[in-house]
């Protein structure tokens, strides 16, 4: 399964349609109480975080990366995006641990072959 955290609407559609054309399992973690429930209750292969929510971004980045992550979250792979002229908020996302960090543009463009490798293909 990939979740995601969408910093609105036209994202979260964008992944949810896209997840579900290509047949991948794809479910919302909206805030850490949500994320830790999907990892409880599913095999989460990867986490994909907006970073024009960056609080958000950095919440859900504790839970998973954070000296309290235990296995079940680390093996998950962090997925962050976001304009690429937030080049700080893009290194921050490194800096907290996120595996793959992209630009709006490459995020898009590269959503369906993300979300195939993600389910395993």
């Amino acid at each position: 399964m990939v979740l995601y955290s969408a910093a609105d609407l036209l994202w979260a559609t964008k992944i949810k349609s896209t997840a579900d054309a290509l047949g991948v399992p794809c479910r919302p973690a909206r805030n850490a109480d949500m994320l830790r429930a999907r990892l409880n209750d599913s095999e989460v292969r990867a986490v994909l975080l907006d970073l024009e929510a960056p609080e958000q971004a950095w919440e859900l980045l504790g839970v998973l990366r954070g000296p309290d992550a235990g296995e079940r979250e680390r093996a998950a792979t962090v997925l962050a995006w976001g304009p690429h002229v937030a080049a700080d908020t893009l290194d921050k996302a490194r800096e907290l641990g996120a595996d793959e960090v992209l630009t709006r543009g490459a995020f898009s463009a590269s959503l369906p072959g993300l979300l195939t490798r993600f389910n395993g293909g």
